[in-house]
């Protein structure tokens, strides 16, 4: 990184995981990487250390953090696993799939990662340089997106630098995140059934034979219970149109398929290309002098149902 930063950089090896979880003992902040995007970690049951996510990113206060964990072993310390909540923990974590559950009374948690919700949302990523870092923490690490609040996700330490320089004490710099997305977030309810309430790389097809509570909750109907339901989200800071063939004279265009731009998500027609190259060419979208944005359409189909979804709340 160029010496123009405030905020240290530090590569992911093993020196810098172990200053990484230096800063996270002491209650500061680092920002992470995850298979999905960067994630701004502190101390999850540190109050202070917590209440510094909020004020860095700017978040409200009633929009709870993922709390990530080692295992389903470290999960079952803070919430309770049970039932079809064990079933896909143990199946599918570590991986891009957080799962809301009820929060145990002697968690020992900040308060405020739960926003004062009797759930918690739990994470075990599968990201190397995250799981490295989790082995050397004896506690778990809050982390929601490594960005001011509402604004574009981080998938390289540059793009968090971008909102965050001088807010944080540490980025841990492993390069690119290979999924682009945040992780699909399941609600467990009492009964037993699963709910979508936000979604992302995770196949849901994979959950086929567990009960489903129904459609996806909306958004623009149900309280918020997890990260990534505020109807404007990933905003750019320009107004984006959706769904579009070809690009007015002001518009920075952002291509999919055989529909050109001034760059790409996936010249091939990708989606896992288009969901990784997603945040970057939003970026570069509100890094260029045109004042409006343009986008291609993206094929709603598997991980394109999580470009869509990023992509509208982009374009509130």
């Amino acid at each position: 990184m160029s010496g123009k930063y405030v905020t240290e950089t530090a590569p992911a090896n093993r020196a810098g995981i172990a200053r990484a979880a230096s800063i996270l003992r002491a209650g500061g902040l680092v920002a992470v990487p995850t298979e999905t995007v960067y994630g701004l970690a502190a101390r999850a049951d540190s109050a202070p250390a917590v209440e510094k996510i909020y004020h860095a990113k700017g978040r409200p206060d009633f929009n709870p953090l993922i709390v990530h964990v080692r295992d389903a072993d470290q999960a079952a310390r803070y919430a309770t696993l049970s039932g079809t909540a064990a079933r896909i923990a143990g199946t599918w974590w570590p991986g891009p799939l957080t799962l809301v559950l009820p929060r145990r009374t002697d968690a020992g948690l900040a308060p405020a990662v739960s926003a004062g919700l009797p759930t918690v949302a739990m994470r075990v990523p599968s990201h190397p340089i995250m799981r490295a870092l989790l082995a050397e923490c004896d506690f778990p690490l809050a982390a929601p997106s490594a960005n001011r609040s509402g604004f574009i996700s981080p998938t390289t330490a540059a793009h968090v630098l971008a909102s965050l320089d001088g807010k944080i004490d540490l980025v841990l710099d492993a390069g690119a995140c290979p999924a682009g997305v945040e992780s699909t977030i399941l609600a467990i309810r009492e009964d037993g059934s699963w709910e979508e309430l936000r979604p992302g790389p995770f196949d849901l097809t994979a959950l086929r034979g567990l009960p489903a509570t129904g459609a996806p909750a909306d958004p623009a109907g149900a309280p918020v219970e997890a990260p990534g339901q505020l109807a404007s989200h990933y905003a750019p800071g320009k107004p984006v149109r959706l769904n579009s063939q070809e690009p007015t004279s002001e518009e920075f265009m952002i291509g999919f398929g055989s529909i050109p731009g001034d760059v790409s998500l996936s010249a091939a027609g990708d989606l896992a290309e288009a969901a990784a190259r997603l945040y970057s060419c939003l970026h570069d979208a509100a890094r260029s002098d045109k004042p409006r944005i343009a986008v291609a359409p993206v094929p709603g189909d598997g991980i394109g149902i999580a470009i869509n979804d990023r992509l509208r709340r982009a374009a509130a």
